[in-house]
């Protein structure tokens, strides 16, 4: 596309003018030669037409096995340590090969086809001036036409012919453009999953109150549903735990809060007013998110800290940092907050990567927190000091926090506890000890040290 702009645009202001300043000079000199090439001209079209749909085609072809090879190349890169772990370099080094081949072999049509146009088309134009050199003389011959005008001529004809010359590679650029613009337009035509209509009734700030009635959601395609009837409410300034089973929802749910994902039946509510009349921009900026699969830039560590806001304080980050106890580890780094922590923070480990997005999500101060078993990869007294200190730091601000891990899920003020998409409990830590059921298993079992299906689900 950036050749077609740069110098494709160039030659078809020549492509279009010089034909049209040839023809006319020609017919000027002499129709009877004119009217000789004349019939070569539908010809170079149609050609030039069969050749530039093959050639889309094939630049189709050529687009998408690139994109495999990429694709390919950048998993493998990012998986390196996984790949060498399970000792598959060879079969990966096969995989390469095969979607690499793929390419090449979608490129050397690609490289035939373009031949067709930039071999024949200067035959043909070269027949074009052949004849006109034979009966060109002629007319000389028998004084009908002067060397002069013939030589003219020539170069006029020269002017027709060498913008054809050039519509071999000018039709490989516009054909390989056309597909570029086609796959973009693929991605910024595609519909958006959310939709965004806000109505103007919802209140500038938010409180963190929620309200789900008979919420239901199920994933296309899926026949069962990921969430089944809820009913519930969260009040503001309140710390919610959530647990449940692998494929309990709980994932699911907090999508909910945010609209990543849109209700399929029932409604939920926040400080009153419906979801969805809130501005995406609006919601999403005053609720803040930890994930369990922790995300980071190839930045410095304080950028990735305040991702939201590059102008914040220095001050303000090293107290994210410490809120999230991460200080610590931070001053052991040469650079400390200068430290680039490499593409997906490569060169930090499991839980400094994870106290580093709840770093993230700390410093916005939001009136809504959501933390999806963030805690995962830290210890049990690192867990400790972040979750005493963020007790005080959310005081009547809004936490919910999903984890598998009693010893967390003991700080909130109230837990609900999911199975099969469904709300089965609800309740304080101490009062769903005392009931028995589901949360009393899980606790039992994490007691006693043994395995429970109650592990943390993957976002």
């Amino acid at each position: 596309m950036q050749r077609l702009i740069a110098f494709g645009l160039i030659q078809v202001v020549i492509m279009v003018y010089a034909p049209l300043f040839g023809m006319t000079a020609m017919l000027f000199k002499s129709v009877s030669l004119t009217v000789l090439i004349l019939p070569l001209l539908p010809i170079l079209y149609f050609y030039a037409q069969y050749v530039a749909t093959q050639m889309a085609e094939s630049s189709q072809q050529v687009q998408e096995s690139l994109s495999m090879l990429a694709a390919h190349t950048q998993e493998n890169l990012s998986g390196i340590r996984t790949v060498q772990a399970q000792a598959q370099e060879e079969n990966e080094i096969k995989r390469f090969f095969k979607t690499n081949n793929q390419y090449a072999s979608a490129f050397y049509e690609q490289a035939r086809i373009n031949s067709l146009m930039t071999a024949w088309t200067p035959w043909l134009t070269a027949l074009a001036q052949l004849a006109i050199i034979v009966y060109g003389g002629n007319l000389v011959l028998t004084g009908a036409l002067s060397v002069g005008d013939l030589i003219f001529f020539l170069a006029c004809l020269n002017m027709l012919l060498q913008p054809i010359r050039m519509a071999g590679f000018f039709i490989t650029m516009v054909a390989r453009a056309k597909v570029g613009v086609e796959r973009l337009c693929e991605v910024f035509d595609a519909p958006p999953e959310i939709i965004d209509r806000p109505t103007g009734e919802a209140p500038a700030l938010i409180g963190g109150a929620f309200v789900f009635k008979q919420a239901s959601f199920t994933y296309p395609g899926a026949v069962v549903p990921a969430l089944t009837d809820l009913n519930f409410s969260i009040q503001r300034g309140e710390s919610i735990g959530i647990v449940g089973r692998v494929g309990s929802g709980k994932s699911t749910l907090l999508k909910l809060c945010t609209r990543l994902l849109e209700l399929s039946e029932g409604s939920v509510e926040l400080d009153g007013v419906p979801i969805d009349r809130y501005a995406l921009a609006q919601l999403r900026s005053q609720i803040a998110q930890v994930l369990q699969d922790p995300f980071l830039f190839g930045e410095p560590l304080s950028a990735n800290i305040s991702y939201d806001d590059p102008e914040r304080a220095l001050d303000l980050i090293w107290d994210a940092a410490d809120a999230a106890a991460l200080r610590e580890t931070v001053l052991t780094f040469p650079e400390q907050m200068s430290t680039l922590v490499g593409e997906r923070g490569v060169t930090l480990s499991g839980g400094q990567k994870q106290r580093t997005t709840l770093a993230r999500g700390l410093i916005r101060n939001a009136p809504v927190l959501i933390l999806d078993d963030c805690f995962s990869a830290v210890d049990t007294e690192t867990e400790e000091h972040i979750l005493s200190r963020l007790k005080r730091l959310r005081a009547g601000k809004t936490t919910i926090l999903v984890s598998h891990r009693v010893s967390t899920l003991r700080h909130t003020d109230r837990i609900l506890v999911l199975d099969g998409g469904r709300l089965m409990e609800s309740g304080s830590h101490d009062a769903l000890l005392a009931k028995g059921g589901l949360y009393a298993e899980l606790e039992r079992l994490q007691t006693q040290g043994q395995r429970s299906d109650f592990e943390p689900e993957l976002v």
